[in-house]
Formats: structure tokens, sequence, C-alpha cells
């Protein structure tokens, strides 16, 4: 009998120790596998996230139109160009292209700039928030303009509802 509760005590010993083993197999993949895996997910974000940014600033605006026909005699018109010359004068219904980089409390936040990608704004769309548009109103290309906004109480995210945020815009230029 006492052979075999030894017998017994070395097989639960050695179960114990195979367990404890995998444990540590599981736990050095997890904490390799889920950093790898946070990164992956992270550029697949930023990939859909460009795609969907360059197909937004590519589209043709008369893709948008209803219906166009083989007998059209509409001459082509030319896409507007991108104009830098600083003697220009931003004002109301020009579109331009704008750099920026919000804050909040001198930190900036998630969804607050352009990250240098620039993006083009129509001044008097009312896209932006508060009265971010009318304050570029009177800039120039190459100018930098401090803009001051008060985001909605209901917002809809959770640090900044109610919020004065502060963006520093670069006119990057305007459309003609």
């Amino acid at each position: 009998m006492k052979k075999e509760n030894r017998r017994l005590a070395q097989e639960r010993r050695a179960a114990e120790r195979k367990l404890l083993e995998r444990k540590k197999r599981r736990n050095k993949i997890l904490k390799i596998a889920v950093p790898v895996l946070i990164i992956a997910i992270l550029i697949i974000v930023i990939i859909v996230d460009s795609v969907r940014n360059s197909q937004n600033t590519a589209e043709d605006p008369a893709s948008s139109t209803s219906e166009t026909t083989a007998e059209s005699t509409a001459e082509p018109t030319e896409a507007p160009s991108l104009q830098t010359d600083a003697s220009l004068t931003v004002e109301d219904g020009d579109t331009v292209n704008i750099d920026y980089v919000g804050t909040v409390d001198g930190t900036e936040f998630d969804g607050g700039s352009t990250g240098g990608m620039g993006t083009d704004l129509t001044i008097g769309s009312g896209l932006y928030i508060d009265d971010f548009e009318d304050q570029l109103v009177g800039s120039h290309p190459g100018d930098e303009v401090e803009v001051t906004v008060t985001f909605p109480e209901d917002y809809g995210k959770e640090d900044l509802n109610g919020k004065e945020a502060v963006f520093d815009v670069t006119v990057n230029g305007i459309y003609e």
C-alpha cells in the first residue's frame, strides 16, 4: 500500500507539473500574441481610414450629377486648382484646404487633427462645429489661425461635451 501511495503521489505531482508548464506556455504565447494582434488591428484601421480619406478627396464632383448624355455639348470644365498666393483672401463660399490640430485644456484629442494630411472645407457649409468656418474668413493662404470653439453639451463624446477647444489651423490654399 505504501508503494502504491508513493506512485500515486508521484503521478499527481507529474500531472501538476505538466499543467503548470502548459499554463506557462499559454501565458508566454499570450504575452506575444496579444500585442501583435493589437498592432495588426491598428494597422488595418489606419489603412482603412486612409483609403476612405483618399476616396473622399478623390471623388469627382461631376459624378454626382443624375444624368449625363453622350449628346451633351457642354465643354468639360477644369477641376479647381489649389491657389497658394498669399494675396488671396478666404471668403464665404470659398473652398479651402486646411490642416489643423485641436486641443482641449492644452491636450490634443482624438479626431481633432488632420495629421498633416490636409482637408478641404467649403466656408459657410456648416460642416464644422460652432463658428469654426467663420473664423477663417479674412485669412490668407499660408496663414496660421487660432480658432476657438465650444463643443455642444450633447456632442456625443464624453470628454468633449461642452468643452472649449482651440484649433491651430494652417490655411494651405484656396481652390479657384
